[in-house]
């Protein structure tokens, strides 16, 4: 511009060009991937020579050959520069494909790992943030990505770890997910009077096992009254919270968890929580609109798929949202012989009040294989079928300290655009459980995990095969003994 200094137009359009394409490179180093130091380094580098440059090529103006020629380097510079620069930052975004989680000792750094981490090109990311640290040592969890040249190495990766000094424990970051859901035809069932107007009513064949007639007549003859509004939240695929039999009982916490492409977090709230006696749909434990309330926590993504730590963030949101109860009709296999990150999740959410729940799984095999189910503290639900066997995909209970069962086949919920359709699972199976719990902390707020289970195991009833199933859930009963009548 200094050459062109007496040619005006050209000399306005160029200096528009230079600061047009000035903040393109801005904005494109703050929105390109990659740590904010590197960016600075770029930015110090760039910005400098911009600012001597102009003197530089001012003092060449009458040697233009000269002039050009550093110009046209300076351009070269740049181009190679920013290829450079570029390659670096996109070689310090990690994958996002998080393997293992960490526990570092309470006051350890990372920079402990400096040695682990340059000779494995580990990347880390803080797991999780409770709103109450001071309850728990989840906040000393991290995210580890293992590049994916080195993910053949992941166990003696952990081995190295484990024997860090700043190492509390490190355990894979599982996948888990919902069993594949299927539509069956509704079942109907005669059943009993009921005393509720709920058309769909005639579809949930549990209701005559489950003896739901005694506990909506226990409504009506206590003069035992609800001294809390429980909250149940539903950690799933979000849930439609514009659903006509649910709407008047649900909270919305966050706008993107209220859809669900999947349909099973809907079809799981409304077992949990649907509106009894609206005229509409179906029917829950509770009695009608405004006893409890039910919320959604989106924890897996549209295909049912999450892992771990996304299930522990949802944990951790329920608890700090004041959840009385956390429904999970989600699992899967873990190699991990023990569940410390679940663990403490459940001993954080049980010191915030909220009781968990969780489905058995839907293997055919062992619960104790599958993560969270096995996880001490939680309730655990198998399911059974309309003869009160064990349901052929529900895993067996064997081996866990709390576990019951519920009905898990053929069941009636609700779905995604005020429709109704009937899946199996011990997905379906849990919100019973979790209902019903629901409808017990109504009464007594401070009920702990190991009171609740002790209700239902001695008012509970056996299946065919109680070893593998647990007691069969009676909510009446239960209901009843909790009040004392």
């Amino acid at each position: 511009m200094v050459l062109l200094s007496k040619k005006q137009g050209l000399s306005l359009l160029l200096r528009a060009v230079f600061f047009t394409a000035l903040a393109v490179y801005l904005v494109s180093v703050v929105l390109h991937a990659g740590a904010w130091s590197a960016k600075w380094s770029l930015l110090f580098r760039d910005l400098a020579i911009m600012a001597v440059a102009p003197s530089l090529l001012s003092i060449l103006r009458n040697r233009s050959w000269l002039f050009f020629a550093m110009l046209g380097a300076g351009i070269l510079s740049m181009i190679f520069g920013w290829n450079r620069f570029s390659q670096k930052l996109t070689a310090s975004v990690p994958e996002g494909e998080w393997e293992l989680l960490l526990e570092l000792k309470e006051g350890s750094e990372l920079d402990r790992l400096n040695e682990l981490t340059k000779q494995y090109g580990l990347h880390y990311e803080r797991a999780f943030f409770p709103g109450k640290p001071s309850n728990t040592d989840l906040d000393d969890f991290y995210l580890v990505e293992i590049p994916q040249a080195k993910e053949d190495q992941m166990a003696a990766i952990s081995a190295a770890f484990l024997k860090n000094a700043a190492v509390d424990d490190v355990e894979k970051n599982d996948l888990v997910q919902v069993a594949p859901i299927t539509e069956l035809p509704a079942r109907k069932n005669p059943g009993k009077e009921y005393g509720i107007n709920d058309p769909g009513i005639q579809y949930l064949w549990g209701f005559d096992q489950m003896n739901v007639a005694g506990l909506y007549s226990l409504y009506r003859e206590t003069k035992a009254k609800p001294v809390k509004k429980p909250l149940i939240a539903i950690l799933d695929t979000g849930v439609d919270g514009t659903h006509e039999d649910l709407k008047a009982n649900f909270r919305s916490t966050n706008g993107k968890y209220n859809k669900d492409k999947v349909g099973h977090g809907t079809h799981c709230a409304g077992i949990a929580a649907s509106v009894s006696n609206n005229s509409l749909g179906i029917a829950s434990f509770s009695p009608g609109a405004g006893f409890l309330t039910v919320t959604s926590i989106k924890v897996l993504n549209d295909y049912g798929a999450g892992t771990q730590a996304g299930i522990i963030k949802g944990m951790i949101e329920a608890a700090d949202l004041g959840a009385d109860v956390i429904s999970m009709s989600l699992g899967g296999r873990s190699d991990d012989s023990k569940q410390n990150a679940y663990q403490k999740a459940v001993e954080y959410a049980n010191k915030a009040g909220a009781i968990v729940v969780v489905a058995a799984g839907n293997d055919g095999a062992y619960a104790r294989n599958i993560s969270p189910a096995n996880t001490p503290g939680v309730i655990a639900v198998s399911a059974i079928d309309t003869l009160l066997h064990r349901a052929n995909f529900s895993n067996r209970i064997a081996g866990l300290t709390m576990a019951v069962a519920a009905p898990g086949v053929n069941i009636y919920s609700t779905v995604p655009g005020n429709k109704y359709k009937s899946f199996n699972g011990t997905s379906m199976a849990t919100p019973y459980v979790a209902g019903l719990v629901g409808v017990m902390k109504a009464y007594k707020p401070a009920l702990t995990t190991q009171e609740v289970f002790d209700i239902l195991k001695k008012t509970g009833i056996p299946t065919h095969t109680p070893e593998e199933t647990g007691p069969f859930i009676q909510p009446g009963k239960a209901l009843a003994e909790l009040l004392g009548i």
